[in-house]
């Protein structure tokens, strides 16, 4: 899948910083910005599994799939 195929939305409006994203994630697609919050650095290894997603107590993250 290529990378342009996945978009994931983080809304750090909702996000509480819990890292879950980051932990949870088996491809490393995430890592920590300087104020905790989740950023995407990896998008080419995102597979769309929704994991990070799935695990987010706070609904603030959204992947997309494109077909």
């Amino acid at each position: 899948m290529d990378k342009k195929d996945i978009e994931i939305q983080i809304k750090k409006e909702n996000c509480k910083l819990c890292g879950y994203c980051i932990e949870y994630c088996p491809q490393k697609v995430y890592e920590r910005a300087k104020d905790g919050s989740p950023i995407v650095v990896n998008l080419e290894n995102c597979t769309g599994c929704n994991l990070c997603s799935l695990r987010c107590p706070d609904f603030a993250i959204e992947i997309e799939v494109k077909h």
